[in-house]
């Protein structure tokens, strides 16, 4: 139980690292997606911010039950086994809600694109430090 909480402890500060990085460079490069945000729909009002800041830890804790629970299906170098895990979480999971994303609420196609190519990206960067740390 210490080593899972030490994983996903460890796995969500560097998912928090890498959403601030995340936010700055899609700032810095696409500073016309980055303008869809200041519509009334995203609010930071109230409690719901920490929320937000927490989503790292409860994304890496989740993933960290999954990868004790299905390593042993993936091989190859630590590299290859983050990646692909990474790579079947965003097609079990973030590509199912993206689409629903998509399709039930009015937010634009590039929104939703970038949300499903950065939940991806995460799944993989945790994926790699599972990967490393329990092999």
């Amino acid at each position: 139980m210490k080593k899972f909480l030490i994983k996903g402890i460890v796995a969500g500060a560097v998912l928090l690292v890498f959403s601030y990085v995340a936010l700055y460079l899609l700032v810095a490069f696409f500073p016309g997606l980055a303008e869809l945000y200041y519509d009334p729909i995203f609010s930071m009002e109230g409690d719901k911010g920490v929320m937000y800041f927490l989503h790292p830890f409860v994304l890496s804790f989740a993933l960290a039950w999954f990868w004790r629970r299905f390593k042993s299906l993936f091989h190859g170098s630590f590299w290859w086994r983050g990646i692909e895990m990474g790579l079947v979480y965003g097609l079990i999971a973030t590509l199912p809600c993206m689409w629903i994303t998509f399709s039930s609420l009015a937010v634009s196609a590039s929104l939703v694109f970038t949300w499903l190519i950065y939940g991806v990206v995460q799944a993989m960067v945790v994926g790699i430090i599972y990967a490393k740390i329990s092999p």
